[in-house]
């Protein structure tokens, strides 16, 4: 079997969070329409070049360009920010969702996404998906609540400076299981 192409994790992380720096800084200066429209175009941007340079389309950046599109185009279309703002919400309960329905059906999702990158025992991945299953459920009710009760400005802002780095904190929060179910034995 050939090996996946890996892109630099600086680049991943810039393909990542890129699109979201540019909706922020696109909110402060223009609003949050313009944002939306940059936002949609640096989503597709970047899944585009990270096809190019691995030639395969990973599924969460997929699903989260599917969502940003319909719902960023609703924004525009219809001239209501409430379908940006739902975005969010709507990708966490579909990773969520999707993390239970695999537990439920004796297929940790996780295991399936990641086993390049962990060699996990079968209840290390488990766990893991558990784990991050309630964790995007949290994200979806902190989402509703953020947009729901304050203005759209402090909401953007949550996007970049609350859920991103809540999302990485959460991540590291895992090493300590990612080493105690470890196949290579190493944390045990």
């Amino acid at each position: 079997m050939l090996e996946k192409t890996k892109l630099n994790p600086i680049l991943k992380l810039t393909l990542d969070i890129g699109p979201l720096v540019l909706f922020f800084a696109i909110n402060a200066k223009i609003g949050i329409y313009a944002a939306t429209g940059v936002f949609m175009v640096a989503v597709l941007a970047a899944l585009a070049v990270a096809y190019v340079l691995t030639r395969r389309i990973e599924i969460m950046p997929l699903v989260t360009a599917v969502v940003v599109l319909i719902f960023g185009g609703l924004t525009i279309v219809l001239h209501d920010e409430t379908f940006i703002k739902l975005k969010p919400t709507i990708i966490y309960v579909l990773f969520g969702g999707a993390l239970v329905v695999g537990l439920a059906m004796g297929k940790p999702l996780l295991g399936l996404v990641f086993d390049s990158v962990f060699d996990l025992t079968d209840e290390g991945w488990r766990k893991l998906t558990w784990r991050w299953a309630l964790f995007f459920l949290a994200m979806a009710i902190l989402n509703e609540v953020v947009w729901r009760n304050f203005s759209t400005d402090t909401w953007v802002s949550f996007k970049l400076f609350g859920a991103v780095p809540l999302t990485f904190l959460f991540g590291a929060a895992q090493l300590p299981l990612l080493t105690k179910y470890s196949r290579s034995g190493e944390g045990q």
